[in-house]
């Protein structure tokens, strides 16, 4: 794709107020687009940050994926830690506040310096993506899970949290089936995110099968990195470049397509710190994989 597609988009995006192409969904009380943004790599610079995000809802983009623990890219492509935390909560309220009442934030509370967070220092969590979103009531917050045996107490503070305002909407992140079980018998679960893309995370076929038959929203992450994980990048695949060639579309491309393709309740939420590939992820809801390219995609040998 070329660099005029930035600007096609945005003028298409412009003229309509219909949903994108790959569909709707409607995360807790909200119809999203399919193709949300997430924010873990929004680029070297705040400023860079900020115009992409604000490209990102030009673009038709009203479902953003962040988290206070996200830490900044640095310009060579590396990580910062902890010293570094709060840049893309920042830039999302730089870039987007006043927020338009269309657009529906997620964030993820659990990891922190120390390893997970204690249940009774969770509402500080939420009280600092408050402050650094620059929001009343934060629209979803998953609890990221590592290495518990059972959520409930975790996300029974999220859920007190809930009903005290806080918080709309309650999710799920990096968890089994026995954790969705586990949070649904204390307040309604109405996302869950995990890792899954194509050859990589299928462990997870069975709960995104579970979150459709529920009418649950699937968020898959590391869709398009895979194996890479947080090294960023697009995973190379023989079989993935050869359809992506047959399509004139970009290997990152089909594995977003591929993910939509498992369900309407599926949801996109692809990050990049560059604007041509922002554009090409968002245009991925036009591609329609054929029956044979799914069959295809879905007998890759998964991690």
């Amino acid at each position: 794709m070329n660099t005029d597609l930035v600007s096609t988009l945005a003028s298409d995006e412009a003229e309509r107020k219909s949903p994108n192409e790959a569909g709707v969904w409607r995360l807790g009380g909200q119809a999203v687009n399919r193709i949300g943004f997430g924010t873990k790599r929004l680029g070297s610079s705040p400023e860079q940050a900020i115009e992409l995000l604000r490209q990102a809802v030009a673009l038709g983009v009203d479902h953003l994926d962040t988290a206070g623990f996200y830490p900044s890219v640095g310009r060579a492509g590396e990580q910062h830690g902890f010293d570094s935390l709060e840049w893309a909560n920042d830039a999302v309220r730089r870039a987007l506040s006043p927020y338009s009442g269309e657009l529906t934030i997620a964030t993820k509370v659990g990891p922190t310096e120390h390893g997970l967070a204690r249940p009774d220092q969770l509402r500080a969590l939420v009280e600092h993506d408050l402050r650094q979103l620059g929001l009343e009531t934060l629209d979803l917050v998953y609890l990221r899970q590592t290495g518990l045996d059972s959520v409930a107490e975790h996300y029974g503070v999220l859920a007190e949290l809930q009903t005290a305002g806080l918080i709309k909407h309650l999710g799920l992140s990096n968890v089994r089936l026995e954790h969705l079980a586990q949070a649904q018998e204390i307040a309604p679960v109405v996302a869950v995110q995990n890792r899954y893309g194509v050859g990589f995370g299928r462990v997870n076929d069975t709960m995104l099968e579970t979150c459709g038959a529920q009418g649950i929203a699937f968020v898959p992450f590391f869709a398009v990195t895979a194996t890479g994980r947080e090294q960023g990048g697009v995973a190379h695949s023989d079989p993935v470049a050869t359809i992506a060639r047959a399509h004139d579309a970009t290997p990152a491309q089909i594995r977003i397509a591929w993910t939509l393709a498992k369900g309407p309740h599926v949801l996109a939420i692809p990050g990049t710190g560059n604007p041509i590939h922002l554009a090409e992820n968002i245009a991925a809801g036009r591609i329609h994989l054929t029956p044979a390219d799914l069959a295809t995609l879905d007998a890759i040998p998964s991690d």
